[in-house]
């Protein structure tokens, strides 16, 4: 018998169980797979693993109608911690200090990574760096082919750009078609000394030459999969992982 939409379930840990809940004729499919620190429980070699099932959002690309999630994770919040960590120093050695960075967080996910970035270094230096948020949409090359969706607000420090040391800062690099629209965004502020560019995950497949500066994990993955990041500022938790269709 199936469980109830919102009920309780258990299953041995060692083995990946796929529920389908069915509600309206619609079946929504959920499958768990070596996914640890659940809300319920944690799925440790021969222990049993709890969770709770849930309507699915038609909004959410993990829950579309008819298709089945492998996921993995890939970094925890401790490694995400590191990894920042040590994107910081990294900054700072090849500028030779912070003194004239300008740290740019690309929304959404990218603007807290800056501000996170931007508070580590500030107490490796003992000295103030502010962070800013660069928006992109109105230069995606895709502009035209995705819906409408807000504009982000792009704040820049005080100090501004100008023949300044910028380091754009972005959770996933992909096609590098988004930093292709950052560096055009920039171009219209100001002219910077350099563009420099940091991000958590690269998981390849460029399409454009462009090239992280500072990598917080390299990631190889498969067109057919993807790559989720969440933070907590946003999503109530840190992690980043891997997600792929079942074939």
């Amino acid at each position: 018998m199936r469980p109830e939409s919102g009920s309780d379930f258990s299953f041995p840990g060692p083995v990946a169980a796929v529920y389908e809940v069915v509600q309206d004729h619609v079946k929504y499919p959920l499958r768990y797979r070596n996914q640890p620190d659940m809300s319920k429980g944690r799925y440790p070699q021969g222990e049993v693993l709890t969770a709770s099932i849930c309507h699915a959002s038609f909004n959410d690309p993990s829950r579309e109608v008819g298709k089945e999630i492998y996921m993995s994770i890939a970094l925890s919040a401790q490694d995400i911690s590191r990894a920042l960590t040590r994107i910081s120093h990294e900054i700072l050695e090849r500028n030779q200090g912070s003194s004239n960075i300008v740290l740019l967080g690309i929304p959404t996910r990218g603007a807290h990574l800056a501000a996170r970035i931007s508070s580590i270094i500030s107490g490796i230096e003992g000295v103030d760096i502010s962070s800013g948020t660069l928006d992109i949409t109105l230069f995606r090359d895709d502009l035209r082919l995705r819906p409408p969706r807000p504009i982000m607000p792009t704040k820049i420090p005080p100090a501004g750009i100008e023949d300044r040391d910028v380091i754009l800062i972005d959770d996933v690099l992909y096609s590098g078609r988004t930093i292709r629209s950052a560096l055009d965004a920039l171009g219209e502020i100001g002219r910077p000394r350099t563009v420099q560019l940091a991000a958590l995950v690269d998981r390849g497949h460029r399409q454009l030459p462009i090239k992280a500066d500072f990598v917080g994990k390299n990631l190889p993955t498969s067109i057919s999969q993807s790559v989720k990041v969440l933070l907590s500022e946003i999503d109530g938790r840190d992690e980043v992982s891997i997600e792929e269709e079942a074939q």
